[in-house]
């Protein structure tokens, strides 16, 4: 079991695992896609809990039971980077990988082959990754994306990063669900930033590539967990995690 190095602060009672959670009636009201259905009932969770459903999770699914994959999936500026890196302060030793770095002058959503061929494969035969995606070099981009073999935990966090094609390859699912609008203000402030996209006219080329890619892959329905991108309910932002069930159980 992977032991998390945050100390949640709570004055429940010892609680339970994820999955023998008594799940409150809590309901927030989120704009969502139409073809994406709110997660419901939320509740707030201690990180470190929620870490240790997440591993003991992937840890049976996991061929030896020793490193577990997670993928971190959301909708642009739905909170997923935030997630990951908590996730990766929390447990000692991991690593994330950025789909974002796998896409970077390749493709937007055309890069399953790169995931698995370059960090999966080898990461699952216990092998270190260090991989240069081709386009890095073509323009010139320096470093590598590094995974240490047989580090406790790997997530893989951006758009897509739970897709079907990887889904043999990942041993649990966490899916950002955030208010659309807020979402949109987010990725509206970030454009010119480090990180965001150059124009409004590239966030928008974005979108119309990833809403069709969300709506046909459905990754909520494969959610091992719901995270609130957009928490609505009170939570200790530095402790907690506002969560839900997965949509499909």
């Amino acid at each position: 079991m992977l032991k998390a190095q945050v100390v949640a602060v709570s004055n429940d009672e010892p609680r339970m695992l994820l999955k023998t959670i008594v799940w409150e009636t809590i309901v927030m009201s989120l704009q969502l896609a139409s073809e994406e259905p709110e997660g419901r009932p939320w509740r707030a969770e201690p990180l470190t809990v929620v870490i240790d459903a997440l591993t003991q999770l992937g840890v049976g699914r996991t061929i030896g039971g020793q490193s577990v994959v997670l993928a971190v999936d959301g909708r642009s500026s739905s909170g997923k980077t935030t997630l990951a890196a908590r996730l990766k302060y929390a447990v000692a030793a991991s690593a994330v990988v950025h789909t974002d770095d796998i896409a970077w002058w390749h493709s937007r959503f055309g890069w399953a082959d790169l995931l698995i061929d370059g960090v999966l494969v080898p990461f699952r035969r216990g092998e270190p990754v260090s991989f240069r995606p081709p386009r890095w070099a073509e323009h010139g981009r320096q470093g590598s994306i590094d995974v240490p073999a047989r580090c406790p935990l790997l997530i893989i966090e951006g758009v897509g990063a739970g897709r079907s094609e990887v889904s043999h390859l990942i041993d649990a699912l966490v899916w950002v669900q955030a208010n659309q609008q807020e979402a949109e203000r987010r990725s509206l402030a970030r454009v010119g930033q480090p990180g965001g996209p150059r124009t409004i006219g590239d966030y928008r080329a974005w979108m119309a590539e990833e809403e069709p890619f969300l709506a046909s892959q459905r990754p909520w329905d494969r959610a091992d967990m719901l995270v609130a991108g957009t928490p609505q309910i009170p939570f200790d932002p530095v402790s907690e995690l506002v969560v839900a069930a997965p949509l499909s159980r």
